[in-house]
């Protein structure tokens, strides 16, 4: 199993609000066109490596999401010419990960009108899977992704569902940054977000055509962060 595309990706970008039940169940607009934002290397956490670590007095949910390892440069793609094969093409794999998500402290920042960084880029924020090759994912919209908190089953959907398909929202990014080789992109998440708390034991996978995906099965225990933060709301 290899994770060194981790340490060879450029930039990690993922989408928001890709999956219309997931933008209802957060009573959030739906976009018209994607957008996105960024989560820093740092916050990569991968199995065996140790626990998710949530800070004092943060509301922290999960959500799964299958993440496409860009394989070629891409800058300025004409949408009406870069297609879902051409997708397909510039893809080098795929992994599973989980966009964990400061939901308290993302949500005083929208209210004051101030970027999500935070809420999105603590230590150990993007648990994610070894490196799936395209042999494994022949088709990208026929995986179904999967989330357990404890014994309670709590996201499991296909990503079929996607608002915006892979080729749209990669032309919109390379209008506005070059993607490079070993770029990641987090592709949404389905609906079943929810709390993750200390002491809490969670557990995701994902699926291809109802086959298990071999590396995808991903198992965290999570602590309370240790330092200094805590998220005081003014």
């Amino acid at each position: 199993m290899s994770f060194n595309y981790i340490k060879n990706a450029g930039k990690f970008l993922c989408i928001g609000r890709n999956y219309m039940a997931h933008i209802k169940e957060l009573n959030n607009q739906k976009p018209t066109e994607p957008f996105f934002f960024l989560k820093p290397r740092s916050s990569a956490l991968i199995p065996g490596q140790g626990p998710i670590q949530i800070p004092e007095n943060v509301i922290a949910h999960h959500e799964v999401e299958l993440a496409c390892i860009i394989g070629k440069k891409l800058q300025n793609l004409d949408p009406d010419k870069f297609g879902p094969d051409e997708a397909l093409d510039a893809i080098d794999g795929y992994a599973l990960a989980i966009d964990m998500t400061a939901r308290n402290v993302q949500d005083a920042a929208k209210k004051k009108g101030l970027p999500w960084t935070i809420g999105k880029g603590f230590d150990t924020f993007m648990p994610l899977s070894p490196f799936i090759t395209k042999a494994q994912i022949v088709d990208p919209y026929a995986v179904e992704l999967n989330l357990k908190v404890n014994d309670e089953h709590r996201q499991s959907d296909l990503t079929d569902l996607m608002i915006f398909p892979i080729h749209k929202f990669i032309s919109k990014m390379s209008s506005i940054m070059t993607l490079y080789p070993g770029d990641v992109i987090l592709t949404g998440t389905p609906k079943g977000v929810g709390p993750v708390r200390p002491l809490d034991k969670v557990e995701a996978w994902c699926t291809h055509k109802g086959e298990l995906v071999d590396g995808s099965h991903m198992k965290f225990d999570v602590i309370r962060k240790p330092g200094p933060y805590v998220f005081k709301e003014e």
